[in-house]
């Protein structure tokens, strides 16, 4: 493994990049997006001739942020929108037919769904209700009956960046509609909550999506809205991260959704004044932290579920939360290595969600045997399904069978390990080198060094519950500066040889005015 100073670690992390940096300037015209055109004067037909329209979206952070994007553009037109976001437990996912029983509408514009809404749309053609749909997730064969698909992923879209989210899609449609309306509203205020969007979806971090989160980051630092002036208060740092973003407020937004009903996290987003967005942001808070504790004991009984040397690990449980089954999919995929299924069980039903690893095409595999589901969707990394629960042990043997075929190479998971830094290289200095290269996240991982056989010299723990530890070493025998490293939710045993050997991160510690280097353990090779 090669030894890095400051510029060879430039020059490898210049090297995912290929090109000149994009401006906002460079993103593709909507136009491109299939259907957007056709939506767009659509859209603004219903708003000059008074038509009733509804918006449905999504409970998860790229939903709500769709829906929030759309409630405060039309709240600028000014225009009444009626926004509703499914309730997970209640209405099931999207424009279904339950949901659509409480609109009366003449126009429903669906954000971040709709893509497989069949149902659905024949519902609003027989009621005569136009129907746009707006999605980013994989289409099936069978295309919904709707007046207008907008989805980058159709194999007739010419828009030529296909990863994008949810609410880049609504965002891109609206450019389109404010130049139909000859609006004077600038499309760059509402840039903050797309960044949460595609920070959240886990959208690459590339091309014109390392642009807007660039951007967006910026807008988030400086914007009236209220819901950004209390995540700037929240988060207390001179410039906000991707990595803040993914780890302390992403999960907040997503707990409404998951645990009770998203309209608290749209609430948040949409407030008009800092008392309701706190308010909204506090009970959020309290919503991350039952999310927690659901999904520490769901983790635990599912682990003792899961065959250890299954190449797909499915579990079910009938006591299971459905709201935190994603992320015990994602804590299974972690532990074992290899794809995830985890379903909430009800009677004779079953849902829930799948997550990936390396280049395991999850959507694929599930896609083989939809003879077995009664509903799926999703992409590459991530799915959501439902099947009857006595087909649980069928479907579960097929997709290991299939999974059992694939190249083992696609279950190398992508953690991209660098090499070793030199330790003097470790400084304030090195920090800045990498902010030019923000934000990390999806296909811009923050880089990941190695430490081989380092010398231990000590190991305290600290935290409330001591439940994590520093350890301090000397990563070789001839350097006089010392390392500290911080390993969270384990305590490190002395090892007998005193030796370390692990990969980790470098961030930013900014704390009492003061901003250090902090090495973060991502995993011990004990």
């Amino acid at each position: 493994m090669k030894t890095l100073n400051k510029q060879t670690l430039f020059d490898s992390l210049a090297s995912r990049f290929s090109g000149d940096a994009k401006k906002l300037s460079d993103i593709p015209n909507p136009a491109l997006l299939h259907d957007a055109k056709r939506a767009a004067k659509k859209i603004a037909e219903a708003v000059t001739t008074n038509k009733r329209i509804t918006l449905v979206g999504d409970y998860d952070v790229d939903g709500v942020s769709s829906t929030a994007i759309m409630v405060e553009f039309f709240r600028q037109i000014p225009y009444p929108l009626e926004a509703i976001i499914p309730n997970r437990f209640h209405d099931g996912y999207g424009v279904s037919p339950n949901v659509l029983q409480r609109i009366d509408a003449d126009l429903v514009i669906t954000v971040d769904n709709g893509i497989s809404a069949i149902e659905a749309a024949r519902i609003c053609k027989e009621r005569g209700i136009e129907l746009i749909i707006t999605d980013h997730h994989t289409p099936s064969e069978i295309l919904p009956d709707a007046y207008a698909i907008v989805d980058p992923k159709l194999d007739s879209c010419e828009y030529p960046f296909k990863e994008i989210c949810g609410a880049q899609v609504a965002w891109l449609l609206l450019g389109l509609v404010k130049k139909e309306l000859q609006l004077n509203i600038n499309m760059k205020q509402f840039l903050d909550i797309l960044a949460i969007a595609i920070i959240a979806d886990i959208m690459p971090l590339i091309d014109i999506n390392r642009t807007l989160v660039l951007e967006g980051l910026k807008v988030l630092m400086t914007s009236t809205r209220p819901s950004s002036i209390i995540i700037r208060d929240f988060l207390n740092k001179a410039k906000i991260t991707s990595e803040d973003i993914a780890f302390n407020i992403a999960p907040r937004i997503n707990s409404a959704g998951r645990l009770e009903d998203a309209s608290i996290a749209l609430d948040f987003y949409v407030a008009q004044d800092i008392n309701t967005a706190y308010k909204q942001f506090e009970l959020l808070g309290q919503l991350n932290d039952l999310r927690k504790e659901t999904e520490a004991q769901t983790t635990k009984s599912a682990i003792l579920s899961a065959s250890h040397d299954a190449k797909v690990i499915v579990v079910a449980g009938e006591d299971w939360h459905e709201g935190v089954v994603g992320i015990v999919a994602a804590r299974l995929v972690d532990r074992f290595g290899v794809p995830a299924i985890v379903l909430s069980i009800k009677g004779d039903d079953a849902k829930g969600s799948a997550r990936s690893i390396g280049d395991v095409n999850i959507y694929e595999l599930i896609k083989t045997n939809e003879r077995f589901l009664t509903k799926f969707g999703g992409h590459k990394m991530a799915a959501g399904l439902g099947l009857k629960t006595k087909n649980i042990t069928e479907f579960t043997k097929e997709i290991n069978l299939l999974a059992s075929q694939l190249d083992p190479k696609e279950f190398i998971p992508k953690e991209q390990l660098l090499g070793s830094l030199e330790t003097n290289a470790i400084d304030l200095e090195l920090l800045s080198i990498m902010e030019e290269f923000e934000p990390f996240g999806e296909a811009n991982p923050r880089p990941t060094f190695m430490i081989k056989d380092a010398q231990i010299l000590q190991i305290k723990t600290m935290g409330k519950d001591k439940n994590h530890c520093r350890i301090t070493i000397r990563q070789n025998t001839h350097d006089t500066k010392t390392l500290e490293l911080i390993l969270f939710k384990q305590v490190l045993e002395m090892p007998k040889d005193k030796q370390i050997s692990c990969s980790y991160t470098v961030s930013k510690n900014e704390w009492n005015n003061q901003i250090n280097t902090q090495l973060l353990i991502s995993k011990l090779y004990l």
